[in-house]
């Protein structure tokens, strides 16, 4: 069986140079697709990639490995945006629990990414987010540096009401996510309030699998009036406290609910207050957190 041992041994070679960039890779593939499962497919492909290429001829693995898993995301985005057109309800994309946010790519960052084209969303991701050169960029994504460059910049014009305005400290943050648990949850309808800013909005993916508003529920009194309705319901069937974290670079928590299934909630706050709510409820979007 020489052949099978000289295949592990090219895989082993491979994946030794491989796996050390596999979670910035996985971090690329994920802000280019919103999906932890689609990212961690298209990471996977490029390893098959790196295994069958001449691995000596690379001069720089991860700018190679880079330029690989955004082409393939490039191709990926197509199908991708078909499949979000006829998406039921809001969508949203995947929620990343995270110690810390590892960069400033939130949640409604994300949501912004998806009016991108997928070039724009290429060119700011790699340049503005992960800080590669415009001259990388530029061959990643098949443009010259000029075109590139206006690429970024026009990315960054529609995406810049996006951006956090100012860094919430992670303590005032998780205590408000512990604040607005404990309020909703306990049907304080009070206290709920005063954590909600006036022009508050609430976004409930379910992707036609579980129970969520079909549009965003927007302004002060429809979200409380929702939240009225759920503390009824959260009376009858409580839900639990999993996790009280950072999720998608927001506070939030993470729930098992009354039909055991999980759920997590991030809020975006400015100033205080919670300006909106995002809570994932899609089954599918959620398998990766069991």
């Amino acid at each position: 069986m020489p052949d099978a041992g000289i295949a592990g041994v090219a895989a082993a070679d491979a994946a030794a140079s491989f796996d050390p960039l596999r979670p910035l890779l996985t971090r690329v593939a994920y802000r280019m697709l919103g999906s932890v499962a689609d990212a961690e497919d298209v990471v996977q492909d490029a390893f098959l990639r790196w295994l069958g290429t001449d691995r000596a001829a690379v001069e720089v693995p991860a700018a190679w490995l880079r330029c690989t898993v955004t082409r393939l995301c490039l191709d990926q985005l197509k199908s991708v945006r078909r499949q979000r057109e006829t998406y039921i309800g809001p969508w949203l994309p995947d929620p990343l629990v995270e110690e810390a946010a590892d960069d400033d790519v939130t949640l409604p960052l994300m949501l912004a990414l998806e009016r991108l084209s997928p070039l724009e969303r290429a060119a700011f991701l790699l340049h503005d987010v992960f800080g590669v050169g415009f001259d990388e960029v530029a061959a990643t994504i098949g443009r010259d540096a000029a075109a590139t460059r206006q690429l970024a910049a026009r990315a960054r014009r529609h995406v810049r009401e996006a951006r956090p305005r100012y860094r919430l400290e992670r303590e005032q943050g998780l205590a408000i996510a512990n604040a607005f648990f404990a309020a909703s949850r306990g049907g304080d309808m009070e206290a709920l309030g005063t954590l909600l800013a006036a022009d508050v909005g609430l976004w409930s993916d379910g992707g036609g699998k579980r129970p969520a508003a079909m549009v965003p529920v927007l302004g002060f009194a429809h979200v409380m009036r929702v939240h009225r309705s759920l503390a009824v319901l959260f009376a009858k069937h409580a839900s639990t406290l999993v996790h009280v974290g950072t999720i998608n670079g927001l506070p939030g928590f993470v729930t098992r609910e009354a039909d055991g299934e999980y759920q997590t909630t991030a809020l975006e706050v400015e100033a205080g207050k919670v300006v909106a709510i995002y809570v994932m409820r899609n089954p599918d979007k959620l398998k990766h957190m069991h």
